[in-house]
């Protein structure tokens, strides 16, 4: 059974930047391509990004070139490195298995972008 730990959110002002990091636990992590969601509040959980298990990378138009996807295989984690950021990127954000989310969710990292 494998287990996700989000980490590394946090609120910051608009235009900053945020870290975020996704360890994942009790199964083959480097075989398996990974994704970063996000719920904002009253929305549904939509795809940010995703990254193969040969690091290819691709990303939701509304983060792309701003946002940034990495993997650790070796540590078994994820990353999320997050530019000028905006205040429509306030959620909640998680990690999971690409294109099927098929690990339990992890409790998610807080993201509030606000001045």
């Amino acid at each position: 059974q494998v287990q996700l730990v989000e980490s590394g959110g946090g609120l910051v002002q608009p235009g900053g930047s945020l870290r975020l990091s996704c360890a994942a636990s009790g199964g083959i992590f480097s075989i398996n391509a990974m994704g970063w969601y996000r719920q904002a509040p009253g929305k549904q959980r939509e795809w940010v990004a995703t990254i193969t298990s040969g690091g290819s990378a691709n990303y939701a138009d509304s983060v792309k070139g701003r946002f940034t996807i990495s993997r650790d295989n070796a540590k078994n984690t994820v990353y999320l490195q997050m530019n000028s950021l905006k205040p429509e990127d306030t959620a909640v954000y998680y990690c999971n298995r690409y294109p099927t989310p098929r690990y339990a969710w992890g409790q998610g990292t807080q993201v509030t972008v606000s001045s």
